[in-house]
C-alpha cells in the first residue's frame, strides 16, 4: 500500500462520562449534549460491574464539560489522538503498526465513519502522544 492514509494526526480532548448500567443512561448523556447543540464526532460505550463508562470526541469540548459537570455527571478528560484516515483495508494496520514499531503503546481505540465515507476519524489513547505524534509526521 503506498498511497497516502493518514491525511491528519493532533491531540485532542476525549471526555469520559461514568453512567448507570441500566436502560436509558446513553440517551440522557447525549440528549443532554445535543440539546445544548453539541455533536458528538466519536463514541463507544463500555459495561464494568454494573457501572458503564462513554468515551467521547465532541465538537465543543470545554461547552460539554461544563454541560455535564451542571448536570452532576461524573467525568474525566484525557489527551488522546485524532487520526483521519483513507477509508480502505490496511489503513489502520499501517499506522499501528507505524506506532508500535516505534516503541508507542496504544492502550485503547475506537473509531467513526462509515461505508460512504472516503475518510473516517480513529480516535487512539497512546502512552506517550508527543512520541506518538512525531511518528505520525513521517506518514503526513
Amino acid at each position: 500500500m503506498s498511497e497516502k492514509v493518514l491525511h491528519s494526526a493532533k491531540v485532542g480532548k476525549q471526555l469520559s462520562v461514568f453512567v448507570e448500567d441500566e436502560p436509558g443512561t446513553l440517551a440522557a448523556v447525549t440528549n443532554l449534549l445535543g440539546e445544548h447543540g453539541i455533536n458528538i464526532y466519536a463514541l463507544t460505550l463500555a459495561e464494568g460491574l454494573g457501572h458503564g463508562y462513554v468515551r467521547m470526541v465532541v465538537d465543543k469540548h470545554a461547552e460539554a464539560v461544563k454541560v455535564l459537570r451542571a448536570a452532576e455527571e461524573l467525568i474525566m478528560e484525557r489527551d488522546v489522538i485524532l487520526l483521519e484516515l483513507s477509508n480502505q483495508p490496511g489503513s489502520l494496520g499501517r499506522v499501528a503498526g507505524a506506532l508500535g514499531g516505534a516503541g508507542v503503546n496504544l492502550e485503547y481505540a475506537y473509531c467513526a465513519g462509515g461505508p460512504s465515507v472516503d475518510k473516517g476519524l480513529v480516535i487512539v489513547r497512546a502512552d506517550d502522544c508527543g512520541k506518538a505524534l512525531k511518528v505520525l509526521q513521517g506518514l503526513l
